[in-house]
């Protein structure tokens, strides 16, 4: 059951960054500047992670942060092999090679699991008596 929370948990996450992306397309003054909307997500990146994990270990579950961090990252990349580049990416004229190469997408990645482990590691340490 640990897993499939951990599972739920990266598909939060790849639904507020999905979001996070479709608003900030919207809105004319980051709209034409896919590294502005890059920075601004990666921001926020850290605030989804964490929200996830909270969400996560509300049920004592005592996976450690770096896996957690691991399967929800993992699992928001698998979201968008199935969901965010046949439905998005392509119908824009893009491919499976442009999105999976792209460093943001990577960085993304990295920044939602060190956010996790960070995170974890600082509110896993017993608090003195």
């Amino acid at each position: 059951m640990k897993y499939i929370r951990a599972l739920f948990s990266g598909i939060l996450v790849w639904f507020a960054v999905s979001l996070s992306f479709y608003i900030l397309e919207q809105i004319p003054v980051v709209k034409d500047s896919f590294l502005w909307q890059s920075v601004i997500v990666a921001i926020l990146i850290v605030f989804f992670a964490i929200g996830a994990a909270k969400f996560y270990y509300q049920k004592n579950y005592k996976m450690s942060g770096q896996q957690l961090g691991i399967i929800m990252s993992l699992t928001a990349l698998f979201l968008d092999v199935i969901i965010t580049v046949p439905f998005v990416e392509i119908p824009n004229g893009r491919s499976y090679q442009s999105f999976f190469t792209s460093p943001t997408l990577w960085i993304l990645a990295f920044v939602n699991a060190i956010s996790i482990f960070l995170w974890r590691k600082q509110n896993n340490k017993k608090t003195p008596v």
